[in-house]
């Protein structure tokens, strides 16, 4: 100006642009190939139904029809309507390198009470039509063929119910129950972290989708926010991210010293929990210390951020689809997480 004060000149978005991330474009489509690359191979050489719907000793997946194995006589069977795996043995269950030594059965339903006899099981085959002895054994012999205490469970059968998770007949007598859970236990301690990864993903999927969920209404309103309160959304978030970080590492903090004075912990995926507890903790306090200290630093430019809210608040109003893009978004990542958790399973099962 000809007085010589210069005015505040107002923000505008370049004119002549040009791609500046083709570094990171490249990296990210070999990301993707990757990404592809791992779930073919784990389509192509897993069986995930094996995990999710439970598979006999003869090589048959229950829950479906199964096509017949080359050296297994009694596979190729249809198992449509025999879901659950039973134990011959579920009172006397071992491991031996990594699998129950006990045979296993597709059957379709599991023994709600105690049987006692061979009489006992021919009647519960007959009444409820699911057959707790060899395939090869008919129903009518089981009191009269002399191997049938070899072809049969163990007697007496325990009453049991079906485990919600992988359709496993659970033995309900204390005893047995006991004995049932310690193997269970070993078999998960023996395995390797990628299988136990699997197995946590899939225990806490309730909370990662309750979560999302809330994660979903938390960016609703932050859109909103962004539309009609400009001014004040600065400040409220820098005061909610401050308060955000203290709380979520005093968490994690106390729930690491909670899990470590814990008497009870059997499992390595809870003894591994302790150590992930731990790194998550340093970790979010190492960047709430930045965070905080970065905040103070760069405190006097808050009026330059109200200036980048007051435009994203005229591009939504303009815009007004953008509301919508957290819905959206969401969306995508639960498909992506619901591939990726089929992808795992697959993975676990390859081989």
């Amino acid at each position: 100006s000809g007085d010589g004060v210069c005015e505040p000149r107002e923000w505008r978005p370049v004119v002549y642009r040009k791609c500046t991330d083709t570094l990171w474009l490249l990296l990210f489509l070999l990301f993707w190939a990757g990404l592809m690359f791992i779930s073919g191979y784990a389509v192509m050489a897993g069986a995930a139904e094996r995990l999710v719907l439970g598979y006999d000793s003869f090589g048959n997946i229950c829950g479906r029809k199964n096509t017949p194995v080359k050296g297994a006589p009694l596979s190729g069977q249809d198992m449509t309507n025999k879901k659950y795996v039973f134990f011959l043995n579920s009172c006397s269950l071992e491991m031996q390198s990594l699998k129950i030594s006990s045979v296993s059965l597709c059957v379709s339903s599991c023994p709600q009470e105690q049987l006692n006899s061979l009489e006992d099981l021919q009647s519960f085959a007959r009444n409820n039509g699911s057959c707790l002895c060899i395939y090869s054994l008919n129903v009518s012999s089981y009191t009269l063929n002399p191997k049938a205490a070899e072809l049969c469970p163990a007697l007496p059968v325990p009453p049991s119910k079906s485990f919600p998770l992988f359709n496993r007949c659970v033995p309900q007598n204390p005893e047995c129950y006991s004995k049932y859970a310690s193997v269970l236990i070993n078999m998960v301690n023996e395995v390797d972290v990628f299988h136990r990864t699997l197995s946590g993903i899939l225990a806490g999927r309730d909370t990662v989708i309750g979560l999302s969920v809330l994660a979903l209404a938390f960016c609703f309103v932050l859109v909103l926010a962004f539309r009609f309160i400009r001014t004040l959304l600065v400040h409220t978030l820098i005061a909610l991210v401050v308060f955000g970080l203290l709380f979520v590492s005093g968490v994690l903090w106390w729930l690491y010293y909670d899990y470590r004075n814990d008497p009870i912990t059997e499992l390595e995926t809870q003894k591994e929990n302790v150590k992930f507890l731990l790194g998550y903790a340093i970790f979010s306090t190492i960047v709430t210390v930045v965070l905080l200290s970065l905040i103070l630093t760069l405190r006097k430019r808050l009026q330059f951020t109200v200036q980048l809210f007051q435009i994203v608040g005229k591009i939504i109003g303009r815009i007004p689809f953008l509301l919508f893009q957290p819905l959206w978004t969401f969306l995508i990542l639960v498909v992506f997480w619901v591939f990726w958790v089929a992808v795992l399973l697959s993975l676990g099962t390859a081989g």
